[in-house]
């Protein structure tokens, strides 16, 4: 069985680091990116399984970059997580309507952080059948 690949694309190294943490002892392959530019170029090169996106990125931010993801054939079908601190009633919605399939908050609770990536993740491999 191959390792899912999971794309990173967030700007703050410390959450980097967690997330990075959180998902290899899980058992996953990570790719990282730390802006919303680089995180395009990757989905697209690498064609991971998963794309984690934080909101507010330097030279493109996860908005903008989510939309590009979806409007793009070959990349539209990447399950998208958006992982942010904004939490302010309508920021889900807003993710929701850029393309993102799913909204992580920060701080991360792992308990939900893990299910939102076996959901995202499984959701998937149900698609594709």
């Amino acid at each position: 069985m191959t390792r899912s690949r999971i794309l990173v694309v967030e700007d703050n190294s410390d959450n980097c680091d967690l997330v990075r943490f959180l998902l290899e002892n899980a058992g996953y392959q990570v790719l990282v990116a730390s802006t919303g530019s680089q995180g395009l170029s990757i989905a697209g090169r690498e064609m991971p399984d998963l794309i984690l996106m934080d909101l507010t990125l330097p030279v493109m931010d996860g908005w903008t970059a989510a939309s590009h993801l979806k409007a793009d054939p070959k990349t539209a079908q990447i399950p998208l997580l958006a992982l942010t601190a904004h939490t302010l009633p309508g920021d889900r919605q807003k993710a929701l309507e850029a393309g993102f399939n799913g909204y992580i908050s920060k701080p991360i609770n792992i308990t939900k952080f893990n299910d939102a990536i076996s959901y995202a993740l499984l959701r998937k491999e149900k698609d594709a059948t």
